[in-house]
């Protein structure tokens, strides 16, 4: 159980150290956080319920989504700075991971307010 503990601590703290590092280092990520800081307020003053968990939610997916994205850039550009088409193609496909979650949440809003 000791151990479990302590594992369970360590990687909180792996955790939390990605996301600082992502907030100093990664612009889109901060921008995706303040997007979702204003959502959420939006969210929190208009929504109840099911409406109100499912835009949280899907916030903090476009959240994950761009740290898995950002995780997949620094592991492509560790490998090679040298332009290379299977890069490209990596990196593309996070940030379409990104822009696809951004777009499930966005939809969700339109969906919520017009229904």
């Amino acid at each position: 159980m000791i151990y479990f503990i302590k594992r369970l601590k360590m990687r909180c703290i792996w955790s939390w150290a990605g996301v600082v590092d992502a907030w100093q280092n990664e612009h889109s990520f901060r921008s995706w956080v303040w997007a979702n800081v204003v959502s959420a307020l939006f969210a929190l003053w208009f929504l109840s319920g099911m409406e109100l968990a499912l835009i949280l939610i899907l916030g903090v997916l476009v959240l994950a989504a761009e740290l898995f994205n950002t995780a997949l850039e620094r592991a492509v550009d560790y490998i090679s700075t040298e332009p290379h088409p299977l890069a490209k193609q990596a990196k593309d496909a996070g940030s379409a991971g990104v822009a696809v979650t951004a777009f499930a949440a966005g939809l969700a809003w339109v969906i919520v307010v017009f229904s």
